[in-house]
């Protein structure tokens, strides 16, 4: 596509930067899906996991007292640490890593059929996703304390990662039950003699936090214990009538061997006087939980509904990755077997459209300050192998492009000008003035080969074809950008072309290379100014009215691609959103009967999903990927990402031995996938959101070089 203005001012229409509003939302909305998968993660543990343990054994700065003292540590204040046994005839049942919605139902029915009170140390992660099971062990009576949110050895982590484990899972508790606990038990601590200095300057620091910590034997975990007469020996007391706290799980595994065990120590030290009650109240203190109130409560609410959110969204976005994976695949394959089927076709000796067309034809040269390129361009014509006349239409330009024109004085070559009224009307007054009734459009920054009319117009042949399609290449490809672009036309634009030429439903004839029956042009009612891309609204026109458009890829074309990234922005964002507009103008053709209804049924689906839908969730494989190479697991990723980006060298390669390009711009494909690709999907959203808000887009000028002065030798 040219860059020619509408109905405006050059003053009201000077270019600006890509609108930061416009831009910034698609960036939200990216890293709003990132922040979907982390928070889910770390729902489900998959964030932030760490299984080190500590394997130390000094405890030179741990107080003495406390290595031989009991199961409950409380250093806060200023005082000396104290710790604290339970109280004789009391058994403190305790039980980690939960809850859990097989076993914590069961072990709670136990409980309650012998009246007994228990102390649930719960992780973060497991309250959001259990909320009901939290609400029913408070409901019942029990005490709940804190097991970290994510299960980490915090004597691993940084102060501020111990802060912030107790923190979520306070905010959890809030969210689920408006309830805070200062109970806590580290993860992968045992009693208290395995008190060590790594594990004494965290219970000193949570306890400035308002924290008291829980040591248990590890010997009565039930896992130690395996077999249920085990379990129920290792958490009896040492001493008949003493006091005692047994750590067991109702989460991590099967713990049916605890729930049997709990059937059977219960009726037994309850016949011996055992109350069984919380860890708090073993020890004679009051309850360690505590009510949350007012700010603290909605932001735990807060966030509980966007822990639940990220949750359920996760399979949604699974389905979604799945469907683009699909149309990514599915393209790539449609396009190689497709391709390779047209390469035989057009390539076959026999292979003809008919008798070679040598009648002249019209080519009309929109132009509005053109001056950089309009020299080249005509010169690349009258070198041309092809009769043909050139028509300048002069759409009000402000520069000196009229004047070089005609200092050229080239034969052949005469220029109409008129007020600025857009590129559809500076065509329609060609189309008007030609002399032809082949008609040839093409761009004032793009250059054509001596044969590129000759093969344009040789499918017209064929008294069905309305449209030709043209090879447009990229000739400022030296830089980043520009071979990116190259790329993209090869493999993206061309490729997809002789696909869409087998299936006979060829969506866009390219502004800067088709070629035109006039007859076919009339029927349409000539260009159409009700859309922004007026090649694919009259393309589209074409296939309803039953004239076939077709792909002639030796007819080539060099424009000048934009060498900026905000006049790539400004380009591409019109071009997306000029496509949109063709397809809501024309998508009465998919319920059409006759040649209307195979584009419709055929083409207009197939652009929608590979041309807007496909790009618009592509971004899906590049946030997984983030989220998988930093959280999850980075071989698999980087494998799965590697397919991908091989089967596009797949495609781009066979693509450039198709145009017979050299393949070494394949080297920044890697690099276009990381960088290009985003700025495409974010031009893409920004393109339906002003569809969806009834924005409207201005043509934004693209500043040209002119520095294609040849066609590039293929």
């Amino acid at each position: 596509m040219s860059r020619f203005r509408g109905r405006r001012t050059a003053g009201r229409l000077r270019r600006r930067a890509v609108p930061p509003m416009r831009f910034a939302l698609p960036v939200v909305v990216l890293l709003a899906l990132l922040l979907t998968l982390l928070l889910r993660g770390l729902v489900t543990n998959e964030v932030f996991h760490d299984a080190r343990i500590n394997v130390s054994v000094d405890k030179t700065t741990v107080p003495p007292a406390l290595l031989t003292g009991g199961p409950v540590i409380d250093a806060r204040g200023p005082g000396e640490p104290r710790s604290y046994r339970a109280q004789d005839h009391t058994m403190a049942l305790t039980f980690d890593d939960g809850p859990d919605e097989k076993w914590t139902p069961q072990i709670l029915d136990v409980l309650a059929r012998y009246h007994a009170k228990a102390t649930f140390f719960v992780t973060g992660s497991m309250v959001v996703r259990h909320p009901d099971l939290i609400r029913r062990i408070l409901a019942e009576g029990h005490e709940i304390g804190l097991h970290t949110f994510t299960h980490p050895d915090l004597t691993l982590q940084s102060d501020s990662r111990a802060t912030w484990e107790m923190a979520q899972t306070q905010l959890a508790l809030a969210g689920v039950a408006g309830v805070h606990s200062a109970l806590f038990r580290p993860p992968y601590s045992s009693d208290a003699s395995a008190l060590d200095d790594l594990t004494w300057p965290v219970i000193k620091k949570l306890a400035d936090q308002g924290y008291v910590t829980a040591f248990i034997d590890e010997d009565t975990e039930d896992w130690q214990r395996p077999g249920v007469d085990a379990i129920v020996r290792a958490a009896l007391p040492a001493k008949p009538g003493a006091g005692h706290v047994v750590l067991l799980h109702d989460a991590g595994g099967d713990r049916s061997q605890s729930v049997a065990a709990l059937k059977i120590l219960m009726p037994e030290l309850q016949s011996e006087g055992y109350r069984f009650t919380t860890v708090s109240e073993s020890i004679g203190a009051k309850s360690s939980m505590s009510e949350v109130k007012g700010f603290p409560l909605w932001e735990g609410k807060a966030f509980l509904w966007m822990a639940h959110g990220a949750v359920n969204v996760m399979p949604v976005l699974v389905v979604l990755l799945a469907v683009v994976g699909t149309l990514v695949f599915g393209r790539f394959a449609l396009m190689l077997v497709l391709a390779v089927k047209h390469a035989r076709r057009t390539r076959r000796r026999t292979f003809t459209w008919g008798p070679p067309v040598t009648r002249p034809a019209t080519v009309l040269v929109p132009a509005y300050n053109e001056q950089e390129c309009i020299a080249n361009t005509l010169r690349s014509l009258v070198d041309g192998e092809h009769p043909i006349e050139v028509i300048v239409i002069d759409d009000g330009s402000t520069d000196d492009t009229v004047r070089i024109v005609e200092d050229l004085a080239l034969p052949g070559v005469r220029v109409i000008s008129q007020p600025n009224s857009g590129k559809a009307t500076a065509l329609n007054t060609g189309i008007a003035h030609a002399a032809h009734d082949l008609i040839v459009m093409m761009d004032g920054d793009t250059v054509f080969e001596p044969s590129t009319v000759r093969e344009l117009v040789q499918p017209f042949a064929d008294p069905r074809v309305g449209a030709v399609a043209g090879n447009a290449k990229v000739g400022n490809r030296d830089s980043l950008i520009g071979a990116w672009q190259h790329v993209e036309y090869v493999m993206g634009f061309n490729l997809d072309r002789r696909m869409y030429d087998e299936l006979g439903c060829m969506p866009t004839v390219p502004g800067a290379v088709g070629a035109y029956r006039r007859e076919a042009l009339e029927q349409a009612g000539g260009m159409s100014e009700d859309t922004l891309a007026e090649d694919t609204d009259l393309t589209m026109a074409l296939h309803i009215d039953g004239w076939r458009v077709v792909y002639a890829e030796n007819a080539r074309a060099w424009t000048e691609a934009p060498s900026t990234l905000s006049q790539l922005w400004s380009q591409r964002y019109r071009w997306c959103y000029g496509t949109m507009q063709a397809m809501w103008k024309h998508r009465r053709a998919v319920v059409a009967s006759g040649p209307a209804g195979r584009f419709g049924r055929v083409g207009l689906p197939l652009v929608a999903l590979f041309m807007v839908v496909a790009p618009l969730l592509a971004p899906l494989f590049d946030v997984f990927l983030v989220y998988g190479l930093l959280f999850v697991d980075a071989p698999k990723t980087f494998a799965a990402w590697l397919t991908v980006l091989v089967a596009q060298f797949v495609c781009a390669g066979y693509a450039f031995r198709l145009d017979r390009e050299k393949p070494w711009h394949l080297l920044s494909l890697a690099l276009q996938q990381l960088v290009y690709r985003q700025l495409m999907y974010l031009v893409l959203l920004q393109s339906w959101i002003t569809a969806l808000t009834g924005g409207r887009l201005r043509w934004q000028k693209l500043r040209r070089t002119g520095e294609v002065d040849v066609p590039v030798t293929v």
